[in-house]
């Protein structure tokens, strides 16, 4: 098993260096390269160089940090076809960067228009048979999540998806924070992983509230019936996910993919996040105190 840390907390204040001395001095071994805006930003070409690539992989070397994984979002599976296309050539330039740092793992979003699944699937496929040989060429894993928003939000639609490709380098990010749209209100941790099988490669920590409860009114929108899609990425145990069955069914499963410190609600106190949500996945999974996994 490999415990990750996303450095979301970190991506708006803190440069590169400084945020790869963080994830060290937090205790991991792991990095999770999310979006920030001096490296891979959301929709965005990336700002990288080869200057960039050979500076961040001197601050992973002397800070005892590897890369996990590569996390680009891009509108892929837009049915908007020079949208999609833009987000295709983003995508490969992300592919190219991984490669060259020397990292064989990506992960991402779905993304799409939910309001449009079917053209959004299409949009999704046809991306994927462009990516498809360059991911092949490069050696490169790719762990794909349903996100709130996107086409696909359900757990079960994420694993068909996945399935449909029928490769074995493609597999699926479970995030905890979504376990109530993967069901539509339920959020059953237990049957999303065992769904998932031997499909499941990561799995992303953090707490959230069930949207669905309080008769709909758990977040009170107005006007009534608006377009919006909210959830949090809290420390385990201030939303309303059960954790403890959650790490049963994981310790159950023997899961020995990645796990990813995955809470951005507390950019003012990232320490005290970290703090409260290690000590959560160590206890959970068993994982010895002071092992740097």
């Amino acid at each position: 098993m490999r415990l990750a840390y996303d450095p979301s907390h970190y991506r708006d204040n803190t440069n590169l260096k400084d945020t790869i001395d963080a994830v060290a001095r937090l205790g991991y071994e792991y990095v999770e390269l999310s979006p920030r805006k001096d490296f891979i930003w959301f929709y965005e070409y990336p700002k990288v160089d080869r200057q960039l690539i050979k500076d961040l992989k001197r601050y992973c070397l002397d800070a005892g940090v590897k890369i996990s994984s590569v996390l680009p979002v891009q509108q892929w599976s837009s049915p908007k076809e020079e949208e999609r296309q833009a987000a295709v050539r983003n995508w490969k330039r992300c592919i190219e960067i991984t490669s060259d740092l020397g990292v064989d793992l990506m992960n991402s979003e779905f993304a799409g228009d939910k309001s449009r699944p079917a053209e959004s699937e299409a949009a999704f496929v046809k991306s994927m048979e462009e990516l498809m040989p360059l991911f092949e060429k490069e050696g490169i894993n790719l762990n794909l999540q349903s996100h709130p928003n996107d086409f696909i939000e359900l757990n079960t639609e994420a694993i068909r998806m996945i399935r449909a490709f029928d490769k074995e380098w493609i597999k699926l990010v479970y995030s905890v924070a979504h376990a109530f749209f993967y069901d539509d209100g339920i959020g059953d941790v237990e049957k999303h992983l065992e769904e998932a099988g031997s499909l499941l490669a990561h799995v992303l920590i953090a707490d959230t509230l069930n949207h669905k409860a309080a008769f709909g009114l758990r977040y009170i929108v107005n006007p009534p019936n608006a377009n919006v899609t909210i959830h949090q990425h809290l420390n385990p145990g201030e939303g309303e996910i059960n954790f403890e069955a959650l790490y049963r069914k994981l310790r159950e499963m023997k899961f020995d993919g990645i796990v990813t410190n995955s809470v951005f609600a507390y950019p003012d106190k990232p320490e005290w996040s970290n703090e409260v949500t290690l000590k959560s996945i160590r206890e959970g999974l068993n994982i010895k105190e002071g092992l740097n996994i």
